[in-house]
């Protein structure tokens, strides 16, 4: 069956290479998504162990798209009944892209209709729907005249993984931090540091990666459990088959923040797994941050001026400094929506990547600090 792993903008060849690694050599990359061919093991292996995807679907029909009705008829043709029982609730949820439809969310109500009338033809009634916190999440999604009906086995995004228990104002998204790290080609062995480390994503999405354990090892709620074909005994060998348990890292990981509270927030959010007491985090400000002699890795989230107040000027000004003078033969990458803010680092970047945080259109800049002259020149726009 068809597989499709949904993803943010611009993630879908870190995606792609991330399933191969996984043992999924063939894809075939969408928009915002990567598809595979696969079994429901693999359903359930890839909800557990896949870091740089936001949900798994299976693909149930694809169909070309003329009227309105179309959506209803092809729906309709679904053996609702197969995939879920009558007491479970649903929601409809998906993506349209086509001048069919004058109303966006008329097209969920139709596959709605169409469920519904399922479940009233063959059992006599229908199964509830709730938007908020569905058992079962129906995906549709619509370009122009090609529809595509998939159950999406996760349910909530795979970003919530289960593992924070406390966040601040403007936290990365952990599939983000978990694509950053695979973007930067960190070697889990080299040490790696993060001075801005908020509530502490990237230490832990490091140290997941580095000790092997799958990032939604916390995470107890799956939409495919809720499935009529759930197999228990399946997914109990999967999941009791993955790392949960580490008794030292293969590198060094070193955060810190200016804030109190969210030094208190990484290190609760550490504390639940076997790996906490190694990472060490620092309450200090950037130019105050014990920043270990190289070749290291800094990969950093820094405030954007957006969410959080800040002064860019003065803080990604002092945070280039620090990069040109202290951090020699070090990796360093940055993320920001900061435009100016990358002008004040006063450093040119290797490469930049255009990404999503969130709803914020941002960039992933890497810069590769040299002893002598290129240290000191200037960022070219």
């Amino acid at each position: 069956m068809k597989i499709v792993l949904k993803t943010f903008y611009g993630l879908e060849d870190v995606l792609a290479d991330e399933l191969k690694e996984l043992g999924f050599p063939e894809s075939t990359k969408l928009n915002r998504a990567v598809q595979i061919e696969g079994e429901w093991k693999d359903v359930y292996f890839l909800n557990l162990h896949v870091r740089c995807a936001i949900s798994v679907l299976v693909e149930l029909r694809k169909f070309p798209v003329k009227t309105e009705k179309d959506l209803y008829n092809e729906a309709k043709k679904i053996n609702w009944s197969s995939l879920f029982d009558v007491k479970k609730t649903f929601a409809v949820k998906g993506a349209i892209h086509s001048t069919i439809f004058k109303h966006s969310q008329f097209p969920f109500l139709l596959i709605k209709d169409a469920i519904v009338d399922h479940f009233r033809d063959l059992k006599g009634e229908r199964p509830d729907i709730n938007v908020k916190s569905p058992q079962i999440v129906v995906d549709l999604y619509v370009r122009e005249n090609e529809g595509v009906i998939s159950v999406n086995t996760s349910g909530l995004p795979l970003f919530q993984r289960g593992y924070r228990q406390s966040t601040g104002d403007a936290p990365l998204n952990e599939v983000v931090a978990a694509a950053l790290l695979r973007m930067s080609e960190w070697d889990k062995k080299t040490t790696l540091i993060d001075p801005f480390c908020g509530s502490g994503t990237i230490l832990i999405e490091a140290a997941l990666l580095a000790a092997g354990i799958p990032s939604n090892i916390e995470r107890t709620h799956y939409a495919f459990k809720n499935m009529a074909n759930f197999d228990a005994d399946l997914w109990d060998e999967i999941h009791s088959k993955a790392n949960k348990l580490v008794k030292e890292l293969p590198c060094t990981l070193i955060g810190g923040d200016i804030d109190s509270q969210m030094v208190m927030k990484t290190r609760r959010n550490l504390r639940g797994f076997s790996f906490g007491r190694f990472v060490e985090v620092h309450n200090a400000s950037v130019d105050e941050f014990p920043f270990p002699e190289g070749p290291a890795f800094m990969i950093t989230n820094p405030p954007y001026g957006e969410r959080l107040e800040t002064d860019v000027e003065e803080l990604y000004g002092t945070l280039g400094s620090i990069m040109k003078h202290q951090l020699l033969g070090y990796s360093c990458f940055v993320i920001s929506s900061s435009e100016e803010g990358f002008k004040y680092l006063a450093l040119r970047p290797d490469k930049k990547y255009k990404l999503f945080n969130g709803d914020l259109e941002c960039s992933f800049r890497k810069y590769t600090i040299y002893e002598g002259s290129k240290k000191g020149e200037k960022q070219e726009d």
